[in-house]
């Protein structure tokens, strides 16, 4: 997994609330268990018409916002049935952090497994990083990590909180398989001592 640490990039303002798995990434899409490949589909159903066509009213069909890779939200980010594949979705698209008031525990919990960090903020100041995000390409946000703070294009600081053992993963690039992996040595010691006191096993 991508470490996480310091992001400064275009956001893209958001502002519909219960934005749900399903529209994060259609159902129809869920075949695929691989993580890439998906960013194509992100939104499909807003992104695109019947025919295939891009919308262009859509935020991220927008030309200031085909790079974006922060997104600020509204209210209830990732509500709907736990899929995996929507912050796969997110993160093959581009976007490395979500900015939103409040996010579903399941949704919330699987972006720091997926190298995406969700950050949440008070109503207050995620109507100011959203009239932030709608200056476009020239307004460039900062997400600090390590200092836990978002600094708009004009210079305003706000400080967000986040749990300190999903910060040390992000930080380090830690999934959970990489974390099993930290351990690597005891688990070959382990299974050295298994292989010498159990070798019928």
């Amino acid at each position: 997994m991508e470490k996480f640490k310091k992001l400064t990039g275009i956001a893209a303002p958001m502002p519909l609330v219960n934005i749900d798995t399903d529209m994060i990434i259609p159902k129809v899409f869920l075949k695929t268990i691989k993580r890439s490949g998906l960013g194509v589909n992100l939104f499909d159903e807003m992104r695109y018409d019947r025919d295939g066509n891009e919308i262009p009213d859509f935020v991220l069909n927008k030309p200031q916002y085909r790079e974006a890779e922060i997104l600020v939200a509204g209210d209830n980010f990732g509500c709907g049935s736990s899929r995996e594949h929507a912050p796969w979705a997110l993160q093959d698209f581009g976007i490395k952090a979500v900015i939103s008031t409040s996010f579903a525990d399941i949704f919330f919990n699987n972006c720091f497994k997926n190298g995406i960090l969700p950050i949440v903020l008070p109503p207050e100041q995620v109507e100011v990083l959203m009239k932030d995000a709608e200056k476009g390409a020239n307004a460039r946000m900062t997400v600090d990590l390590e200092a836990q703070e978002i600094t708009t294009s004009d210079g305003q600081v706000f400080t967000f909180e986040v749990d300190a053992f999903k910060k040390h993963c992000l930080l380090n690039g830690l999934d959970d398989i990489g974390l099993t992996m930290e351990k690597s040595a005891a688990i070959d010691s382990f299974e050295a001592q298994a292989a010498q006191s159990r070798p019928w096993i």
